[in-house]
């Protein structure tokens, strides 16, 4: 943990407070400067934004879901095992082989989505080039990867259950919606709170597939803070602000966990 997550986050802040250096100008320290340039910038508020929309969007669906999928998975009826290996596969790919499977589908005029729309006489429709559909077709191909992954965790606890809790609320008369609102739900909130940090720290690391669909446009309507992170750093060689820009995002996600444990820690029920 100190060689590969405490030394490079605080060597990281300490960065932050350089100006970038040359050849003939080395790095002077400058304090917030690099925060205020950061704050200054519409395209950072543009990439925040669209995070937080991103975010809004992918976490909740994803966790949904999985959790639907995990309750099918662990119903007693056949095919369950056919049902686990088919909703876990896309977890398995690459997340640049899944944008690929993805891109087949939303190329105008012979990708698939295009192909069904002219089945109903509707026209073709440029998803990936349009800054009104590019961000919510990358979160569809999210969504899709990561709601396998979050089933995993949510069918190994499903099977920690007692059956006896069952059989109980069968006795009592309890319906299956009862039962799954009342007993499984709280049961499963320790698994709900680890997924949830992990949604939440995923949506703000995830950057594979924009290179490959959207590169973060049109018009960076689909560029996510990873993504400008990368470019200050690799494209426009401003590491001081790519380090300014990575304090505040590992600050903020450092309390909005704290705050997620601490308010949803007193509604979790651990056995």
């Amino acid at each position: 943990m100190s060689t590969f997550a405490f030394y490079p986050s605080l060597a990281t802040l300490w960065a932050s407070f350089f100006s970038r250096g040359t050849r003939r100008r080395p790095s002077e320290f400058i304090g917030l400067g690099n925060y205020q340039s950061l704050f200054d910038d519409p395209t950072f508020w543009l990439v925040v934004k669209n995070n937080l929309a991103y975010a809004a969007v992918t976490i909740p669906v994803s966790m949904g879901i999985a959790l639907m999928m995990a309750l099918w998975a662990n119903a007693k009826i056949p095919g369950t095992s056919f049902l686990r290996t088919a909703y876990f596969t896309p977890t398995v790919l690459p997340m640049i082989a899944a944008a690929n499977i993805w891109l087949f589908f939303y190329t105008p005029d012979i990708g698939v989505l295009d192909q069904l729309l002219g089945v109903f006489g509707l026209s073709s429709m440029n998803w990936l080039g349009r800054p009104e559909t590019a961000l919510w077709a990358v979160c569809i191909v999210t969504i899709w990867k990561e709601a396998g992954f979050f089933m995993i965790f949510y069918l190994a606890a499903l099977q920690t259950i007692p059956p006896e809790l069952k059989e109980a609320a069968d006795i009592e008369g309890a319906s299956r919606a009862t039962y799954t609102r009342r007993i499984v739900l709280p049961l499963l909130m320790p698994t709900t709170l680890f997924i949830l940090v992990n949604a939440l720290i995923n949506s703000v690391k995830l950057i594979d597939h924009l290179f490959i669909l959207t590169k973060g446009g049109p018009s960076d309507a689909s560029k996510l803070i990873l993504y400008y992170i990368w470019e200050l750093s690799f494209a426009y060689f401003d590491s001081p602000m790519a380090s300014a820009a990575t304090a505040l995002i590992l600050i903020v996600l450092g309390i909005v966990a704290a705050l997620q444990f601490g308010l949803l820690d007193r509604r979790t029920h651990y056995q």
